[in-house]
């Protein structure tokens, strides 16, 4: 039987169904979108709770905690993480890669609504959730900037006008404003003055919340007409407030949905941006400070450039060794078409263009290339022997038509492994590994079907005596000769070849187990992410100024473009950290990698004592939902804090020396200030004064609550009770605060408390419902994973770490653990699968060997 005798006497239809393979690839290849990598993001949920002026262990205990319960009974969950900090607690749900995201949504919504009754009566909102993951970087910062309007004006116009349009652009996952706040009234009250006239901070706060309340109040309707009744029912403006009577006595990043692609969500964004322009006032400009495609589209480039390059280099050496224009042609239309129909598949697929599929379509070209230069030579000899050149084609296509098969199925047979891989990795490669095989596949049929064609229609006999390149055919028989010679020492001392080939084998698995492994090779993205952590008992004030200073330093330096920088980011972080995105100059523009930027700013920005810069260049993967001031992570769980607290010290300190690691850094704030109030019980029930009472007036004076929402066509605004800014600059002035009692008595906070200096913490942080830590960190130069891994459990094991606190690596670690241990039977898979086929093909067990 012989495949290719259809093909060659019907070269209409053969060369036809070539162009069709080809149009339809340009077509596919038009309409692929285009991505860093393959889709790979684990479906990731952000679930976000708040109430105002809750200490970060209050919220971990009275909102996290239900909340976690109730998500962690969802199916499909792989990772709950959490983050309480004064006021808010981010929780991140991670699911599997097979979960849709939409579906778990749904049940995200339901967990909440189940749990809603276990939270704190002072929630104000319900809790809300975004289908994003809160430690990838932004695809895109837009800065909106204006020389006549405030700051809290701007944000009010990018809150109220900019983020719920850009939101609704699809591909959007979620869009974070920063830089200032939503404007608010703010009340403040004087306690000693208020206590004076018997009147306590509650019965402000009621008195506020009672001016505004915009309830409905119904319509008039006769026989022909109705009416709507309205009330000017809320207090708008700060005037409306000086005539109450109180009683009678005496900045903006955007990030995209997880499966979104960035390239075409930032396209969508560009386009929007003139619209989004006209809608804000005259006066504010807005712009792109960071563009994430630019880098992508730069790297996609290089491999497009890449793979062209190996085209035209594969074409090259085929001339050379062929010697002839004619004979040359016919490879150097396989290859493109086998690539360009590889594009057709891609497509079909739901592949994207991106550095994976690009990479394996370069490695293709060398493949590709094989099958058609077997068939060209085969019949290139049949004709050189004299027989006609449509014969030849179908005589020399017969004979290596098997052989052919073989050599592309027993290619296709090493990435079966690739394909039966789960997680992450499989995920990745998988695209890789069907890439790869679609072109060598279609590089098969075009070799047994156009090859063969067109061989019976350009190539011809040489004539005699008629010369191909004599300087190359010279080197080819030299190197023909000694290849005689050295096969035929090897015939002769078979003994030895095959101790040297059991020796090759002992010395290739010694030497991978002794090779340095690393996870994915970093990145030069060209966006560092940052983080500037101050002083735990930092005020708000010193901590921009020592952003203020770093971030000079940052924009001094000759290798970077832009940066944006805000205090607790977009998420609620404490008041002592910063984070700060920064874009480098193009490539062309700088001659250090990042990694060296980095080096440099840390020793610049050292001098800056009370703070402390760390920067990693951000990856087009990033694993995990937890955001960490590094590139690596390192968990501590305990079923107690102060164990945590305990063991987190020491466990950071001996990182810290390891000369494995640098930019050791830990999410662990428990130095923050505090000051504790003690009830006396005894004397409180002898004033008539309650728990409740004295915590709610602390929490009226303190807690900087909304008492009410303030209405407008637009946005809403918070109505904020608070004491005197002067009378909250220290804890002494606990003791200006007075409760009154139910019978209108006032008592001195101090009468019945005590109060104590103390250390708090600033946030509290869950893994999988406990107490957790996780001290971030980045290699040093030269430095794998693997070595880190190996260092660290050697200073874990000195350390000698009680059972009851945990360690253990989390994302791109973890996930680089888990793929450690796959490959040595990915490597035994591969060769197996060869095996067989080759064997099934072969109808022996010893040729496939051979």
């Amino acid at each position: 039987m012989n495949p290719s005798a259809f093909f060659i006497r019907r070269p209409v239809a053969t060369t036809l169904l070539t162009i069709g393979i080809a149009l339809t690839g340009v077509v596919a290849f038009r309409a692929l979108p285009v991505s860093p990598l393959p889709q790979v993001d684990f479906p990731t949920i952000e679930v976000r709770a708040s109430v105002s002026g809750a200490s970060p262990e209050t919220m971990a205990a009275t909102v996290a905690m239900p909340l976690e319960r109730s998500l962690g009974r969802i199916a499909g969950v792989t990772e709950i993480t959490s983050s309480s900090t004064r006021g808010n607690t981010n929780i991140t749900l991670q699911f599997d890669l097979s979960r849709d995201i939409n579906g778990a949504a749904r049940e995200v919504q339901s967990a909440i609504s189940s749990a809603r009754s276990l939270l704190p009566s002072s929630m104000t909102t319900n809790p809300s959730y975004r289908k994003s993951n809160p430690a990838d970087m932004p695809i895109m910062l837009l800065a909106v900037t204006s020389d006549t309007f405030t700051r809290g004006e701007i944000y009010d116009i990018a809150t109220t006008i900019l983020a719920p349009r850009i939101a609704q652009i699809p591909g959007v996952g979620d869009v974070s404003v920063g830089g200032s706040a939503l404007p608010a009234i703010r009340v403040n009250v004087n306690p000693a003055q208020l206590a004076s006239y018997g009147v306590s901070l509650e019965d402000v706060r009621k008195t506020l919340a009672t001016t505004n309340v915009n309830s409905p109040k119904g319509f008039v309707e006769s026989a022909d007409h109705r009416w709507q009744v309205m009330a000017n029912d809320q207090a708008l403006v700060p005037e409306d407030y000086l005539p109450l009577i109180v009683s009678y006595r005496g900045t903006n990043p955007v990030t995209r949905q997880p499966g979104a692609n960035i390239i075409d969500t930032v396209d969508r964004i560009k386009a929007k941006v003139p619209d989004l322009q006209a809608q804000i006032p005259p006066g504010m400009e807005m712009s792109a400070a960071m563009d994430r495609s630019i880098t992508i589209r730069s790297s996609l480039h290089e491999v497009e450039r890449s793979l062209l390059l190996s085209v035209f280099l594969v074409t090259l050496v085929v001339f050379l060794f062929l010697g002839d224009a004619r004979m040359t042609l016919i490879p150097a239309i396989v290859v493109p078409v086998s690539i360009l129909g590889t594009f057709a598949v891609m497509a079909v697929a739901g592949f994207s263009i991106n550095n994976i599929t690009l990479m394996a379509l370069t490695v293709a070209t060398g493949f590709v290339v094989d099958d058609a230069i077997v068939v060209l030579e085969n019949i290139s000899r049949h004709i050189e022997k004299g027989v006609p050149r449509f014969e030849a084609a179908l005589l020399g296509a017969k004979e290596v038509g098997f052989t052919v098969l073989s050599i592309s199925v027993s290619l296709m047979a090493v990435f079966i492994p690739i394909l039966m891989m789960g997680g992450l990795i499989g995920r990745l490669f998988r695209e890789f590994a069907i890439t790869l095989s679609v072109a060598i596949l279609v590089s098969l049929v075009i070799s047994l079907s156009t090859t063969p064609m067109m061989c019976s229609i350009l190539l011809k006999a040489k004539a005699a005596g008629e010369a191909k390149l004599s300087i190359i055919d010279r080197f080819f028989a030299w190197l023909l000769a000694g290849y005689r010679r050295s096969l035929r020492w090897v015939l002769d001392h078979s003994f030895v070849i095959l101790v040297a080939l059991v020796a090759t084998v002992a010395l290739n698995v010694l030497l991978y187990s002794v090779i340095p492994k690393g996870f994915f090779p970093q990145q030069d993205t060209g966006f560092l992410l940052g983080n500037i952590d101050g002083d735990q008992s930092i005020s708000f004030r010193e901590m921009e100024s020592k952003m203020v200073a770093i971030s000079d330093i940052v924009k001094r330096d000759p290798a970077v473009n832009v940066i944006s920088v805000s205090i607790g980011g977009s998420r609620g972080g404490p008041v002592n950290s910063a984070r700060m995105y920064v874009v480098l100059k193009p490539m062309s523009e700088r001659t250090e990698s990042a990694d060296v930027i980095i080096a440099r700013l840390r020793q610049d920005t050292a001098k800056i004592t009370g703070a402390r810069l760390v920067l990693m260049s951000a990856q087009d993967i990033r694993i995990g939902g937890r955001s960490s001031a590094a590139l690596y992570q390192y968990t501590i769980q305990a079923e107690e804090l102060s164990k945590l607290n305990e063991w987190v010290p020491k466990i950071q300190t001996a990182m810290t020396a390891l000369p494995e690691l640098t930019d050791v850094n830990t999410d662990s704030q428990n130095r923050g200030l505090q000051t504790y109030v003690t009830y006396d019980r005894d004397k409180m029930a002898a004033y008539g004064i309650s728990v409740e009472v004295a915590n709610r007036t602390l929490y009226d004076a303190f807690g900087q609550q909304p008492v009410a929402t303030l209405y407008k066509s637009l946005n809403q605004y918070r109505l904020v009770m608070e004491v005197n800014a002067e009378r909250t600059m220290s804890p002494e002035s606990l003791r200006d605060i007075y409760v009154v009692t139910a019978a209108g008595k006032r008592v001195p906070l101090l009468a019945f408390a005590k109060f104590e200096p103390a250390n708090a913490p600033l946030n509290v942080n869950h893994q999988s419902q406990f107490v957790a830590t996780t001290i971030s960190f980045n290699l040093a130069p030269g430095i794998t994973l693997n070595d880190a891994d190996a260092a660290i459990r050697v200073a874990m094991g000195e350390l000698g770490v009680p059972s009851s606190v945990q360690g253990g690596f989390q994302g791109t670690a973890k996930m680089f653990q888990e793929s450690l241990g796959n490959q040595p039977l990915l490597i035994l898979g591969a060769i197996l699968a060869m095996y067989v086929i080759l064997g099934i093909l072969y109808e022996s067990t010893i040729h496939p060997i051979t």
